[in-house]
């Protein structure tokens, strides 16, 4: 027993030590935080697929403006908007803090939208009745993590049907009672009903964000079996030079973001021509000054934002694309902005974009549906290009019924001075 203990601990710091010879460089441009590290690749795919406590590099681009964690949350027209900065990995600093203690770290905390910075100007006979129950909005949510942090191993399904819900019902209720005391004295303000709901803090290892479907079978040969079997009948006549990684003289793809590999990962589904994704840059400015935060609006139609694979984390290419009961893509899309130094050269596709984040919220359908990007600021001046592309779970761009279709991505070039 002795002898395994040593040799566990012996094997933990010899991946201590790995992590440790990283070399990172940290370049912060107005809040952007570009992280480039050297480390063995091979090192990396070893290390992730050990133990979870096991923390790697992040990929250059990885980590989230101003510090925050891989993936965020914000609360945008009544509904919570994932955001996986970077390829959404955590970074190896998120990831010790997250495994630090062992199973009882990373207890999961509630998120709630804010109620007082939504709510109009509070008449004086009311104040005392609205600071009471904003008192009361807080106690709940400090209730709720004392039930977390005691019952929170019991699942999601625990989670969203024993604590989740029952705090909304009781936030909506005293959401009411906020706006019917303000009522009396003035506009009965509208719509504070929209902050009842809460999610998870992301500070519980994102849970059931990058973790369900990356895991358990998805990770072996399971899903790489390729197309060899679907040669319908001579390959129309075609002369095709693969079909699978067969006589492939490149090394097995993993789901981790390394070139100079073959994917076996069958394709999938691909959507009827109309129910194809599509979105459009609805909203940007026309020039900024350099570090100063703006806003790109996005409008998606016909892909569902509901899965997301961390490609940091070994989901990239890894899994088939999938459309839901109504024939629409799962995924998510894609937003980054990158500086172009001519308009007469196309720019180095290797580089780093200065802003780039995955968008997944649970929402999206069939018709139009919008999203706000924030972009916190741009360092440099001069010509930058903004682009939106769809991804399905496996950061693919969605395959289309029809070659002559336009596939789901929208440009906008934006003036940095």
């Amino acid at each position: 027993m002795r002898r395994s203990t040593r040799a566990r601990r012996s094997s933990g710091n010899a991946r201590s030590k790995r992590v440790l010879a990283v070399v990172g460089t940290l370049a912060v441009f107005g809040g952007i935080v570009a992280v480039t590290q050297i480390s063995s690749a091979q090192d990396q795919r070893r290390t992730t697929r050990a133990a979870s406590a096991s923390c790697v590099a992040s990929s250059p681009g990885a980590t989230a403006p101003g510090g925050q964690g891989s993936t965020t949350r914000t609360w945008q027209n009544g509904r919570w908007v994932r955001n996986h900065w970077g390829d959404g990995q955590m970074s190896a600093a998120e990831c010790q803090q997250t495994n630090a203690g062992g199973a009882g770290a990373g207890a999961p905390t509630v998120a709630c939208p804010d109620v007082k910075s939504k709510l109009p100007q509070v008449p004086d006979r009311a104040r005392a009745e609205v600071d009471r129950n904003l008192a009361l909005l807080e106690s709940q949510i400090a209730e709720a993590n004392r039930r977390l942090a005691a019952e929170g191993r019991n699942g999601g399904n625990f989670i969203d049907n024993a604590i989740l819900r029952p705090l909304a019902d009781k936030r909506t209720a005293i959401l009411n009672r906020i706006a019917t005391a303000i009522g009396r004295g003035g506009q009965r303000p509208q719509g504070l009903d929209e902050l009842a709901q809460c999610a998870l803090a992301d500070n519980a290892q994102n849970g059931g964000d990058n973790g369900g479907g990356q895991n358990g079978g998805n990770n072996n040969g399971g899903n790489n079996n390729g197309g060899g079997g679907n040669d319908n009948g001579g390959n129309n006549g075609l002369e095709v030079l693969a079909k699978d990684c067969t006589d492939s003289r490149l090394a097995a793809h993993d789901g981790f973001q390394n070139g100079n590999r073959c994917v076996s990962t069958a394709f999938g589904e691909v959507a009827a021509a109309a129910n194809n994704p599509s979105l459009l840059i609805t909203q940007f400015p026309n020039r900024v000054r350099r570090n100063q935060p703006f806003t790109l609006g996005v409008t998606t139609k016909n892909l569902v934002r509901d899965r997301f694979l961390a490609a940091g984390q070994g989901g990239y290419y890894l899994e088939s694309s999938l459309l839901n009961d109504q024939g629409l893509v799962r995924g998510h899309f894609h937003t980054a902005c990158r500086m172009l130094g001519s308009t007469r050269q196309p720019p180095n596709p290797q580089d780093v974009p200065a802003f780039f984040v995955a968008t997944e919220d649970g929402k999206g359908g069939g018709q139009p549906d919008d999203v706000l990007i924030q972009v916190p600021g741009l360092p440099d001046s001069g010509l930058a290009q903004c682009s939106v592309w769809a991804g399905d779970g496996s950061h693919r761009i969605p395959m289309m019924e029809r070659a002559n279709q336009t596939p789901a991505i929208d440009v906008v070039r934006i003036q940095v001075n």
